[in-house]
């Protein structure tokens, strides 16, 4: 009788697991059978690479949050504010790395005044961040008039955006630069190991001598950095930057964290679940777009998943 009953949980547990993996490659076998010459090539596979740089370099952002158990709702709009800052310096003339680092560091400032205003003041991160992105929202309003900007930018400034090494898109393997070193951060080194404290027992890692409110601060910033930066690359791959053009990002990458957290670790944010949960939605919106089918249907479909991938996170919880 007991191994009886163990097959069955084994089974469940094997797919709470690796469902997402299997979910993934299912995804990419129906649309090859669907569109085998265009779906399924090279060429398309690094497309999609770079469709999917943007989102999953914010998504990383949202997953140092979740990591310490909060939320970051103004990763959209931080992406915009990168985006505007980096293309009006390009404009000026300032240096390209320059503009990066600053739009970068702008994030990074806003990241750390949502941490302290969460530590210091007991705020819920939700209700924070989402007001801090609508604060942001209305500087970057004031910033560009509601205009988008891209008279006057510099070729060099596209540079990045738009150029490949030995053919593969810069911006994927920034992506992927951005994916290891998250990675190697959270998994292999003190602070990571301390967020994940901080992100499983709060009242514990106090305990332990955790300086909880720092590393709460720190994952914040790293949310602002990240999310600036990308808005940077996002101006720099459209050759403008409009006040909304990050906002489209929010819900696809919280998406892919909270598909993240059903794959390789049980119900915990881990950055390679974020990038395959990424791969999914950026494999789901290509594959449609191939298919013709209409844009708003993706929304819809980003929607359900965050709810089913909520509901396989309880589920499996329950089930433990």
């Amino acid at each position: 009788m007991q191994r009886t009953d163990a097959a069955p949980h084994t089974v469940s547990r094997l797919l709470r697991r690796y469902g997402t993996v299997l979910a993934a490659l299912l995804i990419l076998l129906v649309f090859s059978l669907l569109s085998p010459t265009a779906f399924f090539s090279l060429e398309n596979a690094l497309n999609v690479t770079r469709q999917i740089s943007f989102l999953v370099i914010v998504a990383v952002a949202a997953t140092f949050v979740m990591v310490v158990g909060e939320f970051d709702l103004s990763v959209g709009a931080l992406a915009s504010l990168g985006g505007v800052i980096a293309a009006q310096l390009a404009v000026r003339g300032l240096p390209v790395p320059l503009c990066f680092a600053l739009a970068a560091v702008a994030g990074l400032v806003v990241g750390v005044v949502n941490g302290l205003l969460i530590t210091r003041f007991r705020l819920l991160s939700f209700i924070t961040t989402l007001a801090m992105g609508t604060v942001i929202g209305g500087v970057v309003f004031w910033m560009t008039g509601g205009s988008t900007v891209f008279e006057n930018i510099p070729d060099t400034f596209s540079a990045l955006g738009r150029a490949t090494f030995l053919g593969i898109p810069a911006l994927s393997l920034v992506m992927l630069a951005v994916v290891l070193l998250a990675w190697f951060v959270l998994t292999h080194t003190p602070v990571g190991r301390r967020l994940y404290a901080v992100g499983g027992n709060e009242a514990a890692s106090r305990v332990a001598g955790i300086q909880v409110d720092r590393h709460k601060v720190l994952a914040f910033a790293l949310s602002g950095l990240l999310a600036a930066f990308t808005g940077a690359l996002l101006a720099s791959r459209l050759g403008s930057a409009q006040p909304t053009g990050g906002n489209g990002l929010f819900l696809p990458a919280y998406a892919a964290a909270f598909l993240g957290m059903t794959a390789f670790k049980d119900g915990l944010p881990n950055v390679f679940g974020t990038l395959l949960g990424a791969l999914i939605i950026g494999l789901l919106a290509n594959g449609l777009t191939i298919l013709q089918v209409p844009t708003f249907l993706q929304d819809v479909i980003t929607g359900v998943i965050v709810i089913l991938a909520v509901i396989v996170q309880k589920l499996g919880r329950r089930e433990d």
